[in-house]
């Protein structure tokens, strides 16, 4: 079983982009029942990690600076890891987030070795 890293983006920044408060109340429970289900089959390795919107980046030169900063319309809204055999079986996983129900996306990286 391998690990994959699920990193949660969608639009935060732009006001008409943002669910009512019965959207994100509806959506919440979403998250709270499809993290449930993944760690019901014991394929959740690490919960939801809220990102807190800060990163570095060390260049060649180990310079650490703030960042990354891009412009892109989208922000991490959160993290998680979870275990499945291969990336078609983590893509199945993400394919039933919340956050593709609010226009977002899930994208899925490998964050263990293939054996």
């Amino acid at each position: 079983m391998n690990e994959f890293l699920l990193i949660f983006r969608r639009d935060f920044m732009n006001k008409e982009a943002q669910p009512s408060p019965d959207e994100l109340q509806e959506s919440l429970k979403l998250w709270q029942n499809w993290f449930g289900g993944i760690a019901a089959q014991d394929k959740l390795a690490r919960p939801l990690q809220r990102w807190d919107g800060k990163g570095k980046v060390v260049t060649p030169n180990k310079v650490v600076t703030n960042g990354p900063y891009v412009e892109i319309k989208e922000s991490i809204g959160g993290l998680a890891i979870i275990k499945a055999a291969d990336y078609e079986e983590a893509c199945e996983i993400a394919k039933g987030c919340p956050i593709l129900l609010l226009g977002g996306n899930v994208e899925v990286r490998m964050a263990s070795p293939i054996e």
